[in-house]
């Protein structure tokens, strides 16, 4: 290994505050980044530097960091088998399965008898098959969902008191739309939140006009690009973020919608 000029950017003091904790994960990553900008190494030793710090942004949960990390190493070092298994995990952690799935993959044509890669394999192969039977409950309660909301439409039925209190909990009878009846059908199921429930050509002509947005919570470990690509979140121009600390005087009244725009 070269010899590195700067104090704090000893690879092996890295190592040390790892084995130290999480107290000292921070310090760890402070002192592969340092050894990193040095550009003393060579491509295989500065692979190992950028994996080891995927490995500590996966203990911090910064799994975007992590990603990017091991993609490096990989670039760097085709023949790293850790960075391989961090790229895949980080993946997986961010919910991005194909590339995950992708990453187990390459590293087993290179390591064959990993079983690491080949139990997180086994994890991601699970999800999958847990994601499409979800999507196939979705799809079936949809189906299910629409062919009796056009029989209720089509036959201009009246929905009479019990069915009406028991779909909305109102206490009288009344003529609903297809959207609002297939709304009530699938309100409280695996379809709830699955896609807009309008007709096709009205959906086709909705549009948020100002003020007509509504909170929505997300999971904070998914990345913005993962949010923005769920189908019922319709941002109609360029989206605008406020990033608001839980600890500051401002935060109630921003959660309550108390403020202006700047």
């Amino acid at each position: 290994m070269a010899l590195l000029m700067d104090p704090g950017a000893d690879p092996e003091q890295g190592n040390q505050f790892v084995k130290k904790g999480k107290k000292h994960y921070k310090d760890a990553i402070d002192c592969y980044t340092r050894a990193i900008n040095q550009k003393a190494l060579n491509d295989s030793e500065t692979s190992v530097l950028f994996s080891n710090r995927a490995h500590v942004n996966l203990m911090l949960e910064n799994y975007r960091w992590a990603l990017n990390d091991a993609e490096e190493a990989i670039r760097l070092s085709p023949s790293n088998v850790k960075a391989y298994y961090r790229a895949a995990k980080a993946a997986f952690a961010l919910e991005l399965l194909p590339e995950a799935d992708s990453y187990c993959q390459r590293g087993l044509e290179n390591f064959p008898s990993n079983e690491e890669l080949k139990k997180l394999l086994i994890q991601i192969d699970e999800r999958k098959k847990k994601d499409e039977s979800h999507k196939a409950q979705v799809s079936k309660a949809i189906a299910e969902a629409k062919e009796l909301a056009s029989a209720i439409e089509n036959r201009g039925i009246k929905l009479g008191k019990a069915m009406y209190q028991e779909l909305t909990g109102a206490h009288s009878g009344f003529l609903l739309s297809k959207k609002k009846i297939l709304q009530h059908l699938l309100e409280g199921t695996v379809a709830s939140l699955a896609e807009d429930l309008c007709d096709e050509e009205e959906a086709g002509r909705q549009t948020l006009s100002k003020g007509s947005g509504k909170w929505i919570k997300v999971n904070e470990k998914k990345t913005l690009q993962a949010i923005l690509r769920q189908p019922d979140y319709i941002i109609p121009g360029i989206p605008v973020f406020f990033v608001v600390s839980s600890k500051s005087r401002f935060y109630k009244e921003f959660k309550a919608g108390k403020w202006t725009p700047p």
